[in-house]
């Protein structure tokens, strides 16, 4: 009411002014004021990057000034500041143009050697902070390198031999051959073993001949296929002399040098989609198409030229183990580059929150910047963390897979796919949160935010299914525990030796100071896995007792199966947080790194039902953990700046309202 009477007093001021030639009067006009004039540096930003990107970021810094500098990278000048993104009002059929036109830019200055070439964990780390610097700027750019580089050519690599090597391998980082990965068909997608496309042998010709038998077995949503690829890795069904011998990986063009489909080949465009339309997605046939036998991808097993089924591995199922291990470099990447979009989405969101205003607190006061409004830091600040937390984890999966060995893979397989899931949602999760903290800033497409929803939401089901993925993390890990028990030996592997320790007890009370402890978040974590782990155990060997399938009791466990593969990512995310904030000596970096990392461990105890379900957390506590996080933020408010500038992605590849939005708007902007 007092502010309802304070407004009818003004109205009636301005309405009632004597001698007067003008009624209403006007307040000064909002002008843009730059962050960095009243924000704090509290720590060195060049070590927090080192922190964050952890390796190449010379070779990073070098290729972003290499997209600023050509006209192919779409410069547009607003304000006084120049911005790169691609031009989405182009058509479909020119964003692919463009993509390939980028390629070549790139290419001729050196970006992709030894790409495919070059051995060791440094030039694997190399080729990773390239393309994720080409995801900044596009996805449909990383994702045509990616297709090209780690699918057909890591195929290659992997699940071929010498011969493949060196017909395949130079002239596939030269773009002689340019390559894609018919996997997913439109009948199965997850269910790589389920797939319908089938391979026979001529034993009188020394061919393969690879069918299509319906259509339901077409090769669907394969990257480059539509428009440029000459050449594909097919999976389908071997048969040998009448037996199927389970998926195998195979060689096949399907252009000619000329760009010309090659014959018994029908390849049709998947169409316009909600985000990747510089990637020309393509769905294929094969009718009776005939390759050399050579061209069977034979690490695992091969066929002789008399038609005989070899491989050193006989069990069907380690077979097709070994087979699919490799793969997961999709994964990693996915991974890796999610973290980069959810920094974009919050280095625009937070510098914008720090130079927009709304509302004044006092009367005829000034407005109040929108990241000073608790809510606005409650709604960015625990995302933020979670990026930070996100970036150790992404590192961390990095390296595993860089320096993988035969006895890691497993390991990989189930980290990887782990990660891959709950770092995907954050970014979804972020870049919507972003968007609308944006207001309708965020629905312009020039500011990249809202844009980049529909461009990665396929995140969340190339690669695998997320809640698929989710459900095998939390499969590999019953197959360890009833393993340790039947070996009566202790747990090992995949940092679950947690489980052999006596089990942790939350204090009753939880106190400000316990509760930033990395003792207590880790307690709180490890409570939860081993808890739930337990409990699935039972689940699973209750429904088998009553007479049901492993598979089947699998699949009537999926709830705990699910909550037990995010308390698996969330501890195995938090040790990656603690042990990245173990490598800094005191000061002030690691200060903040204390506060991020409590505020994405409190963060995930507030939101997961799980810790008030099960009983982990009482009311009280879990009280005492939302009041500790609006702390948090309001603590970590001061470095926001500085914890989004320590990103290093250059302002051209952020958006206009993360600068002088006024200027970037201004009339003069449009003549």
């Amino acid at each position: 009411m007092d502010r309802a009477i304070h407004r009818t007093i003004i109205i009636k001021n301005h309405l009632l002014q004597p001698n007067s030639d003008q009624i209403l009067t006007t307040n000064a006009c909002l002008s843009y004021s730059p962050p960095e004039l009243n924000e704090v540096y509290d720590f060195d930003l060049k070590e927090m990057r080192k922190l964050l990107d952890g390796h190449n970021l010379q070779e990073q810094d070098w290729l972003f000034n290499l997209m600023v500098q050509s006209k192919l990278f779409n410069p547009r000048k607003r304000g006084e500041k120049v911005y790169v993104a691609p031009d989405y009002n182009q058509t479909m059929e020119q964003q692919r143009e463009m993509t390939m036109k980028r390629i070549s830019y790139l290419l001729e200055r050196g970006v992709f050697e030894g790409w495919l070439t070059a051995k060791g964990a440094e030039a694997e780390l190399r080729k990773l902070a390239l393309l994720e610097v080409t995801g900044i700027f596009d996805h449909s750019l990383a994702i045509k390198i990616g297709v090209h580089f780690f699918l057909w050519g890591g195929a290659i690599q992997f699940f071929g031999t010498q011969r493949h090597h060196e017909k395949w391998l130079r002239d596939t980082e030269n773009y002689v051959v340019l390559g894609c990965f018919a996997m997913t068909e439109l009948g199965h997608g997850s269910n790589v073993r389920g797939i319908e496309t089938v391979t026979t042998y001529d034993a009188n010709t020394g061919e393969f001949i690879i069918n299509t038998p319906c259509e339901s077995a077409q090769k669907y949503w394969i990257g480059g296929a539509a428009n440029h690829a000459t050449h594909t890795i097919v999976f389908s069904q071997l048969e040998i002399n009448g037996k199927n011998q389970g998926v195998h990986a195979f060689i096949c063009q399907i252009r000619d040098a000329a760009g010309n489909i090659c014959p018994n080949i029908r390849i049709a465009d998947c169409g316009h989609k909600i985000g990747l339309n510089g990637v020309d997605n393509g769905r294929i046939w094969f009718d009776n198409v005939r390759i050399p036998r050579e061209n069977l991808l034979n690490s695992v097993a091969d066929v002789s030229p008399d038609g005989q089924y070899l491989s050193s591995i006989k069990d069907p199922d380690q077979r097709f183990a070994a087979f699919m291990a490799p793969l997961t470099s999709g994964r990693v990447i996915i991974a890796g580059s999610s973290v980069y979009k959810a920094k974009i989405g919050l280095a625009i969101a937070i510098r914008y929150s720090l130079s927009r205003r709304a509302f004044s607190i006092t009367p005829n006061g000034p407005e109040v910047l929108l990241l000073d409004y608790p809510s606005h830091q409650r709604r960015l600040l625990p995302l933020l963390a979670k990026s930070y937390a996100a970036s150790c984890a992404a590192n961390y999966l990095k390296m595993m897979y860089v320096n993988r060995t035969p006895q890691s893979n497993k390991t990989i397989h189930v980290v990887s796919s782990a990660f891959k899931a709950i770092l995907t949602w954050h970014n979804m999760r972020t870049l919507q949160e972003c968007r609308e903290a944006c207001g309708g800033q965020g629905l312009k497409t020039e500011n990249r935010v809202g844009h980049l929803k529909g461009e990665f939401d396929v995140q969340l089901t190339f690669e695998g299914d997320n809640n698929v993925l989710m459900q095998q993390v939390s499969k590999a890990l019953l197959a360890e525990y009833l393993a340790a028990q039947k070996r009566n030996r202790p747990l090992q592997g995949l940092g679950l030796e947690h489980m052999n320790k006596p089990c942790p007890v939350i204090p009753s009370q939880l106190t400000s100071s316990i509760l930033r402890t990395t003792q207590f978040q880790m307690d709180a974590f490890c409570l939860r896995e081993r808890d739930l782990l337990s409990r699935f155990v039972m689940k699973v060997s209750q429904h088998q007792a009553e007479g049901q399938s492993k598979d089947y009791a699998l699949m009537l466990s999926y709830q705990l199966a699910e909550d037990l593969g995010r308390a698996f990512s969330d501890r195995a995310m938090l040790q990656t947080f603690i042990d990245t904030e173990a490598t800094i000596s005191s000061g002030s970096l690691k200060n903040v790194l204390g506060l991020l990392r409590s505020l994405y461990a409190l963060t995930c105890l507030e939101e997961d039902a799980a810790f008030l379900r099960y009983g982990y957390l009482s009311t009280d506590n879990a009280s005492a953990v939302r009041n500790e996080v609006q702390k948090l933020c309001s603590e970590i408010r001061p470095h926001a700046l500085a914890l989004v500038s320590s990103f290093g992605i250059p302002d051209a590849f952020l958006g206009p309202i993360a600068f002088d939005w006024i200027d970037a708007n201004a009339w003069s902007s449009v003549q």
